[in-house]
Formats: C-alpha cells, sequence, structure tokens
C-alpha cells in the first residue's frame, strides 16, 4: 500500500463511538487516522480471506482430498461458473 495519503474517507459517528476510538488509539500510541486505517485494513483483508482460505480438521482432509482429486460430474452449473471469468480480470 501507498504510504502517501491522496484521498479522504469521512465517516460520522456517535460521540461514545469516537471517544471509545480515541482511547484505544491513544492506547496504542497511534493517531486516529493511523488507528481506524489499521483497524479496517485489517477487517478488510480478514473479510477477503474468509472467502478465499478454509480450514479442513485434520480428520476429515483424507476425505476431502477423495473430493478434490475426483473428476467433476458433467454439472451445467459447475460449468458456468468454471466459464465465468473471474472480477479481478475483467
Amino acid at each position: 500500500m501507498s504510504t502517501t495519503a491522496t484521498r479522504t474517507i469521512s465517516l460520522r459517528t456517535p460521540p461514545a463511538q469516537r471517544e471509545l476510538i480515541d482511547r484505544a488509539a491513544r492506547l496504542a500510541g497511534k493517531s486516529r487516522t493511523d488507528f481506524m486505517l489499521e483497524a479496517a485494513s485489517e477487517k478488510a483483508q480478514q473479510v477477503l480471506l474468509d472467502r478465499t482460505l478454509f480450514e479442513v480438521p485434520p480428520d476429515k482432509f483424507e476425505a476431502f482430498e477423495a473430493l478434490m482429486a475426483a473428476p467433476l460430474s458433467n454439472n451445467g452449473a459447475i460449468q458456468r461458473l468454471l466459464a465465468t471469468r473471474a472480477p479481478w480480470d475483467k
């Protein structure tokens, strides 16, 4: 990420929420802006990773591997999904 700020994000917040954020930022030794950007970025990464990574319990991993290795059935929905361009390729 760029370290030079080029855009503004404006937020409206209730006074109690702003004070909570300010207290946490002071305790972390950060400005409100730095604290909020860090927190928002961490949450954004978590949301994106939750959509792309998942865990398989060890006792289920062998069955998962077998499913992944099995050939796909002729399923129209899967074929359409695989033929669709990813959003980042558009």
